[in-house]
């Protein structure tokens, strides 16, 4: 083990090299891959030089999401502490399902998700855990709420059409959750946005009074905090009212930018949280730790346990349920996903983490002040949003993109709103600097000069 741990570190060098060297990676296409690398399987295992040799190459091909030219998704960058807790839950290898065979870290997780009830404003009664990401939180909250609203579902099954409510912006998989569940896709009803992406509350009203004459019954509603293209944040005051109007369960969903709670600047952008069912925040996204730390609590802990636990004298055989958390969880096995979160917000504080969430708003405005500079751009975000989306010289979003990608250049992505599409900048790796910024202009700037505008029609 301690030869394997050598050449663990080793190979961090050789990532960082790269990071440095190298930091948008050269990339292979999919029809060359495996001529490229030697991702083979076969009867003969190979000696350790050879399969440090295979790992250099794979990380050289590998995308650099820790670099400062990774832009493409609502992820990254690397942040010391959390890293070194997600690490030692390898070597831990702890299941959570038991506190007899997960011990301390059971207590750092309640620790962990205590204070995200806190920081939400819900009130003692409230609890939560850990899932396997975002989607999987956000079924979560809709199986509590479809609980909570029919008692007998669990063993009896739907009885009668449910429908829930979700903004036209919403994540995808608000959607497919339905489906999994057993709710169904066309009892999804999208509502309305305005020109930012923000959920209408007199539309959604509007629907919900619509389903209920015709004899269907509405039972879960999701805001969000953070859309993931505009990073818009819908009003939670609003919402909640028409939620209480027709006793209908409030998941905010925060995966993207839920960790404005940590900031005193920016934690307006969710008022009227405390006023929700459920909350879900992703930690791997505005909090900066390892894929993936996805978070999700109620102010119900009577539902959670409801929804999720099931006996199983082989497995519950010594403490009580608060300490058994296999009790409240989606899984049975489920890998030690607090401790990255516990190890950072240990080492910094609530202040330290207030700053990494701030950090990512200051970098997209010195963003947006550059675009709105520059006559060559044009800005479709606004401000409060740290997903900065703009067009650039009339050029095909798309094929910008493609080709800053497929030139190794940088590694941005596109989105579509009210049928525009535009390059989609994320400022979440809490390490950029003002430089930082600059340089992602500049770099596309003398792309496009050097290789692109002769071959576009703007």
């Amino acid at each position: 083990m301690q030869n394997d741990i050598a050449l663990f570190s080793e190979l961090c060098d050789e990532l960082f090299k790269e990071e440095t060297n190298q930091p948008v990676a050269n990339p292979i296409s999919t029809s060359d891959l495996y001529q490229k690398l030697d991702l083979s399987l076969n009867g003969n295992g190979l000696i350790d030089e050879d399969l440090k040799n295979i790992l250099k190459d794979i990380i050289k091909s590998t995308p650099k999401t820790a670099s400062k030219s990774f832009f493409n998704q609502l992820f990254g960058g690397r942040i010391g502490k959390a890293t070194l807790g997600d690490l030692l839950a390898v070597m831990f290898n702890n299941s959570m399902y038991t506190y007899k065979v997960a011990g301390p870290q059971v207590g750092i997780e309640k620790q962990v998700l205590k204070n995200i009830c806190k920081l939400a404003g819900y009130s003692k009664n409230s609890d939560g855990t850990l899932a396997p990401g975002g989607s999987m939180s956000n079924m979560m909250a809709l199986i509590m709420a479809r609980d909570a609203k029919n008692k007998s579902i669990r063993a009896e099954g739907l009885s009668k059409p449910m429908t829930l409510y979700t903004s036209a912006a919403s994540h995808y998989s608000i959607s497919k959750n339905a489906a999994l569940t057993g709710i169904g896709k066309n009892q999804v009803r999208l509502v309305n946005t305005n020109n930012k992406g923000e959920m209408l509350a007199e539309h959604l009203e509007q629907l919900i009074k619509d389903d209920i004459s015709k004899g269907l019954e509405p039972f879960f509603v999701n805001a969000t905090a953070g859309t993931t293209v505009l990073g818009a944040f819908d009003d939670i005051d609003a919402i909640s009212q028409v939620c209480k109007t027709y006793n209908l369960w409030l998941h905010v969903d925060g995966a993207y930018c839920g960790g404005v709670i940590f900031s005193n600047k920016y934690k307006h952008l969710v008022k009227g949280l405390e006023n929700s069912d459920s909350f879900s925040v992703n930690a791997h996204k505005m909090l900066g730790t390892p894929l993936s730390c996805s978070i999700i609590v109620t102010q119900h802990k009577d539902q959670l346990h409801h929804s999720f636990s099931n006996e199983a004298d082989y497995l519950y055989q010594t403490d009580g349920d608060d300490f058994n958390l296999g009790k409240t969880s989606l899984q049975c096995g489920r890998r030690n996903d607090a401790l990255k979160l516990w190890t950072l917000w240990k080492s910094v504080g609530t202040k330290g983490l207030e700053k990494i969430v701030d950090k990512q708003f200051e970098m997209a405005q010195i963003a947006r002040d550059y675009i709105n500079n520059n006559d060559d751009y044009t800005l479709y975000s606004f401000d409060n949003s740290i997903s900065v989306c703009f067009n650039y010289k009339g050029i095909s979003a798309n094929e910008l993109c493609t080709a800053l990608y497929e030139n190794s250049e940088l590694m941005v992505g596109f989105g579509t709103f009210s049928n525009t599409e535009f390059v989609r900048m994320v400022t979440i790796n809490s390490l950029l600097e003002k430089e930082d910024i600059i340089n992602f202009f500049k770099t596309l700037e003398t792309f496009v000069g050097a290789h692109l505008l002769k071959n576009v029609t703007t």
